[in-house]
């Protein structure tokens, strides 16, 4: 159901403070905050919420003091709160198909779907593009919960 779907929504990651993810301006606007903590030091993730579902930023390919990251991905995991099925797969790919934007995908051995969306910051980027991008994100989380609330309704 929608509201079971909606509230059970969460990720699955602990996050930590990265120089691209929380000092560009528009990010705290926009919902990402920072958050203290690491699970590994070379994986800095910083919070955040899009509308009501929670996600996290992951920063990669990072290097420098203080650090410069080339990419981040975003992504967002929802409990299913019962054994994944092949309707899940199969709402999944159809996601996958359907999409310019974002990539979904199955966590068998915790009951989770979730969907992620990369952004390449190599080479430099303007506060508008990453702006832009977040927004899309927020995109990108209500496109994969519409599909899945769709599907799952259908099978």
């Amino acid at each position: 159901s929608r509201r079971r779907a909606q509230s059970k929504a969460r990720t699955r990651q602990e996050a930590a403070p990265t120089q691209a993810a929380a000092s560009v301006p528009p990010t705290g606007a926009l919902g990402v905050r920072p958050r203290r903590g690491t699970v590994r030091p070379s994986a800095p993730v910083a919070a955040g919420r899009a509308g009501q579902f929670e996600f996290y930023v992951r920063a990669l390919s990072c290097s420098g003091a203080p650090s410069s990251c080339e990419t981040l991905m975003f992504f967002a995991n929802f409990a299913l709160g019962r054994d994944v099925t092949s309707s899940d797969y199969r709402i999944v790919n159809g996601f996958n198909d359907s999409q310019v934007f974002g990539r979904a995908y199955v966590i068998e051995a915790t009951g989770e779907v979730g969907v992620d969306y990369v952004i390449e910051l190599g080479g430099g980027v303007t506060e508008a593009h990453l702006a832009q991008n977040i927004s899309r994100w927020a995109d990108v989380i209500n496109a994969f919960v519409s599909k899945f609330q769709d599907g799952a309704s259908t099978s």
